[in-house]
């Protein structure tokens, strides 16, 4: 087991994989690992009917999607062809067909109120980033005291997905309530440029993802907005109140770090027709 972990440490780093999709491997493979064992002795047993019997134990006896199932698949597939060195055959394992939902967003006067109900000042400035700047929670988590920069009103986003860097947008509203929180945070205490712009419990450490996540569920749940609404939501709802708000889609695209327009696009579709000014043929003149 310690050789099979030494040679997956050993390809992330030759790779350069980011530490979060590097988290995600980890623990699949884990799990995977974990079912396996129950079998097998050794792990270089492991044959394809093992990969399917587990994608089937994934799907009916854990309920996952089959999005989250595809995430398990890659994770296997991995570890099948990099670490024990066999053949992957697609056919028999093949990938589970996604039903494309769209993500849920709320009107900006909902998103308002979740940000009106926040009292810590920590928990607000979160989520005035995560809204006003379209940011991922892993990367509002990770942001660095040097990443604000109040002079060009933008944000500076390292290492994000597919390890990418780029700038989006800062507002002037997120900036004061950041204003607010850095005095009560930071007054009076040595800091660096480099330190977490959010520590954790650990200040060594920046606020754990997690952490993010759940004060979002709290506020959800006390103001009873819809149980599929996330800290994620907030980035959908830049991106679909932007749109509405006229930007083009090419810019939004990379204020979010997406790699293709095609996944911008998607909020085309979530936009409030109304306020895009388009309308119905039904309601135009008829001439009469």
């Amino acid at each position: 087991m310690t050789d099979y972990l030494q040679e997956i440490e050993l390809y992330f780093e030759l790779k350069g994989t980011p530490e979060s999709s590097q988290e995600s491997y980890r623990r699949r493979i884990h799990a995977f690992i974990t079912f396996i064992q129950e079998k097998h002795s050794t792990l270089d047993e492991i044959i394809e009917k093992d990969i399917q019997q587990y994608i089937l134990f994934l799907k009916r006896k854990k309920g996952l999607s089959p999005g989250t199932i595809n995430n398990y698949i890659s994770s296997i597939r991995f570890f099948y062809t990099h670490v024990l060195d066999k053949e992957w055959n697609a056919k028999k394992v093949p990938r589970m067909k996604r039903i494309k939902k769209f993500p849920v967003t709320l009107p900006k006067e909902e998103v308002l109120s979740i940000l009106d109900a926040t009292t810590n000042v920590k928990h607000k400035a979160i989520l005035v980033l995560l809204y006003g700047s379209g940011l991922r929670v892993s990367e509002v988590a990770k942001l660095k005291i040097s990443d604000i920069c109040s002079k060009t009103m933008r944000i500076r986003v390292d290492d994000a997905k597919h390890g990418t860097n780029r700038y989006t947008i800062l507002s002037e509203t997120a900036l004061q309530v950041l204003r607010q929180y850095f005095r009560k945070k930071f007054s009076g205490l040595p800091y660096q440029l480099e330190d977490w712009l959010f520590p954790g419990q650990n200040h060594h450490e920046h606020i754990n993802v997690k952490t993010i996540k759940n004060t979002l569920i709290k506020l959800r749940n006390r103001l009873q907005l819809d149980k599929r609404v996330s800290a994620h939501t907030l980035r959908h709802c830049f991106a679909t109140h932007a749109l509405e708000d006229g930007v083009d889609p090419v810019f939004i695209q990379q204020l979010l770090g997406h790699k293709r327009l095609s996944t911008t696009a998607m909020y085309l579709h979530m936009t409030s027709k109304s306020l895009m000014g388009i309308k119905s043929p039904l309601d135009k003149d008829s001439g009469q």
